[in-house]
């Protein structure tokens, strides 16, 4: 059995973002010449997320709009966390709504998606450089 570890790099200009990093797994895929097997992607920061779903705009917007109804950003004193001196705690409560990471099966080289999946990452407390994990065991 093979082992493959590489580690993609964000630094979004925003405080959120959506960033499909499909075509980066993939490429990840390739260089470790695993064709059967299985890949671990998550976001090693605990104000990011890595999630699987279809790439179009609207749904981008609904779930951004979702999540700040269920995690508001502001005001800032409403979350506990934020006494600290930090105003993340929406970024916090965002994450554990969508995941620190997926797995997904690998098929004759390929991730074994089903129609319109696609890997994101999501960032929920951006403009600093972050971290995520492309983790490939198999054969």
């Amino acid at each position: 059995m093979k082992s493959y570890r590489k580690e993609l790099w964000f630094n979004t200009t925003s405080r959120r973002a959506f960033i499909n990093i499909t075509q980066l797994v993939e490429e990840c895929l390739r260089e470790s010449g695993i064709q059967e097997g299985l890949l671990l992607c998550n976001a090693m920061h605990i104000t990011a997320s890595v999630f699987i779903n279809d790439d179009e705009p609207g749904l981008h917007c609904d779930i951004e709009e979702w999540l700040e109804r269920l995690a508001p950003e502001r005001p800032y004193e409403r979350y506990r966390h934020n006494d600290t001196g930090e105003d993340n705690a929406d970024a916090h409560l965002k994450r554990e709504i969508m995941g620190r990471g997926v797995v997904v099966a690998v098929t004759g080289g390929k991730l074994d998606f089903g129609p319109w999946e696609q890997i994101f990452y999501g960032e929920f407390d951006g403009q600093r450089p972050k971290r995520v994990l492309v983790k490939i065991i198999g054969d």
